[in-house]
């Protein structure tokens, strides 16, 4: 079977997009984590099944690199958002589907192979602080640690370790450590499923501001958030108890297209 595929990534957090509007695909877990293997596959963080969806213009079903589903990726749907109008499906206004419900895209800029796109985000409510840090859920569950220096932090060590922590006993959680100063903030980010550090963390990066909000002051509603893979900006709004108005913004940049044979 040849399966026709494009390579995005959104500041390093990358992804291998299969058009499955026909219905003819059904991927299994193995395969999908084969395609992801650096060395005997295609190589990517994920891979993003796209289908057709009556609710919006398409449906994403996004799998880690283990290749199981995961609810949401927020650098996912954004490179989604740019796949669809590089394939001539959208306009630079698009309604993408995902297990965590419908988030608006608008692509704001378009330069060759990259792409400025705005992804709203859903309402976040599922909010935890603990002594060491800040449990919030953006489609995904995610632990946000402050520290002085990402930089300086064992990432893998210490992300394994809070990943399968008892507290998000039996899901677990990504682990993003965080330097929150006001309107900034620098990450790393530990990937359940991918079990590993990527570059850039898209629902990481959202519950981060999230955490900065909670932290400096939910009166700022516009963050600067530095990845290892690049920089990336969050808007939201804290009315009545809940994180609402939530908007990712950064690049999602075209790398290649191809076809495998499995």
């Amino acid at each position: 079977m040849k399966i026709q595929f494009s390579k995005f990534h959104g500041t390093g957090n990358d992804f291998i997009i299969v058009d499955n509007r026909d219905g003819l695909l059904n991927l299994e877990s193995v395969v999908i984590a084969r395609l992801c293997d650096r060395h005997l596959g295609i190589g990517a963080d994920g891979v993003i099944i796209v289908e057709p969806s009556v609710k919006g213009d398409v449906l994403m079903h996004y799998y880690n690199a283990d290749g199981n589903e995961a609810g949401m990726c927020g650098n996912g749907g954004r490179c989604v958002a740019a796949w669809s109008l590089r394939n001539g499906l959208t306009d630079k206004n698009i309604n993408v589907l995902a297990q965590d419900g419908k988030h608006s895209a608008r692509i704001e800029d378009t330069r060759g192979g990259l792409y400025i796109v705005d992804l709203g985000m859903t309402n976040v409510d599922k909010v935890k602080k603990f002594e060491d840090g800040f449990f919030v859920d953006t489609g995904v569950p995610h632990f946000v640690k402050p520290v002085d220096d990402p930089e300086l932090i064992d990432v893998i060590k210490e992300g394994r370790r809070l990943r399968f922590d008892e507290r998000f006993i039996p899901g677990g959680v990504n682990v993003n450590f965080a330097r929150i100063l006001a309107g900034k903030i620098w990450v790393r980010t530990y990937e359940r499923g991918v079990e590993d550090e990527t570059l850039s963390c898209g629902t990481g990066v959202t519950a981060t501001a999230i955490a900065g909000m909670l932290s400096i002051g939910s009166e700022i509603n516009e963050w600067e958030i530095h990845t290892r893979g690049g920089l990336l900006k969050v808007f939201a709004n804290f009315k009545t108890q809940v994180f609402r108005d939530v908007v990712l913004k950064g690049p999602a940049q075209f790398v290649f297209e191809g076809e495998i044979i499995l």
